[in-house]
């Protein structure tokens, strides 16, 4: 999938840019081309990674980070939940995205850090009988739109898929995984290959669960849903942020809900919600209209909010940034 913007590969990207020329590895700061991993890393064979994504945004302020310490802190219970223990404190972390966004000289950009059992033996545990190597990186680059400029304003067509969210008692679902994201790009490609922009997944017992890599939300009656946590939808960072906006804005949140398929078909209005995603309307659903089949009020009133925040056209929230001096 485009990643919404031009230029849309790395080499590209760095030739726009001038300066995108360094990422963080293991405690230091090394050369974009030095960033490199041995073909029998254990993450590469068995998906034995975690990973984070958040966004770092232009503001009156300068460049902030949006809401970094709760994606910090979902990178290390993501990696509790495997038994990887990372050899390096928070702050570290944070201090080495704050400058790794300096030195790039970067006014807003997505932020990926990365945590993976590395490369010394291969079998199927990267605990036993010794535990392997854990590495830690942190890369960032210029990342407009995920599904496009065009589908913040006007909405995206999406299809819900044929291939199921694993279910949480098969694969830990709030942990971000590398491994598990296999399911969201069969998802995504089918989805692509019959000419839709997204997909939207169900569970094993047929509920919807969410996007390959977004959560979902339904309006329906001036009140807002959210599958829960247990229907197989991640501990979105911008889930939690948009319900609370929109409890903020007066709007019923129940981020609990079991949504059936049917639902889909009769909402009001959908949309996403994701670090990438951000807020993005869905306007039709296996080529059936939401609502009128254009962005609905409720929508564009929280995904305006939303931008409003993220670039500090308000002072409130400020808890939720931190700024990059």
């Amino acid at each position: 999938m485009s990643d919404g913007a031009n230029p849309t590969g790395f080499a590209a990207k760095r030739t726009a840019t001038g300066t995108l020329d360094t990422i963080w590895l293991d405690g230091e700061f090394v050369d974009w081309e030095d960033a490199q991993t041995h073909v029998l890393t254990h993450a590469l064979h068995y998906g034995t990674s975690v990973f984070g994504g958040a966004r770092c945004y232009e503001t009156t302020d300068g460049p902030a980070l949006f809401r970094w310490d709760d994606h910090c802190r979902r990178l290390y219970e993501s990696a509790a939940v495997y038994g990887m223990e990372l050899p390096y404190e928070p702050d570290t972390l944070t201090e080495a995205t704050v400058e790794l966004i300096r030195r790039q000289d970067l006014a807003s950009c997505y932020v990926r850090p990365i945590a993976f059992f590395g490369y010394d033996r291969l079998g199927v545990s990267p605990t036993r009988p010794t535990e392997l190597p854990v590495r830690v990186a942190i890369a960032c680059w210029p990342w407009d739109a995920y599904l496009g400029e065009r589908a913040l304003e006007a909405g995206i067509d999406v299809t819900v898929s044929s291939w199921r969210k694993y279910d949480t008692d098969r694969i830990p679902a709030t942990a971000k995984t590398g491994g598990p994201y296999v399911n969201g790009v069969l998802a995504t490609d089918e989805a692509g290959r019959d000419g839709y922009d997204e997909a939207i997944m169900l569970n094993g017992r047929g509920a919807v669960a969410e996007g390959p890599g977004e959560n979902v939300f339904l309006v329906r009656d001036g009140e807002v849903f959210t599958p829960a946590l247990s229907a197989g939808a991640l501990a979105g960072i911008t889930r939690r942020s948009v319900c609370r906006l929109a409890r903020d804005l007066g709007y019923p949140v129940h981020e609990n809900a079991s949504i059936g398929r049917g639902e889909l078909y009769t909402a009001d209005e959908l949309f996403f919600t994701g670090t990438a995603a951000e807020v993005t309307p869905i306007r039709t659903v296996d080529g059936i209209p939401v609502g009128p089949g254009r962005p609905g009020p409720i929508t564009t009133e929280i995904q305006s909010r939303f931008f409003d925040v993220v670039e500090r056209r308000t002072d409130d929230y400020a808890e939720w940034f931190t700024v990059v001096e």
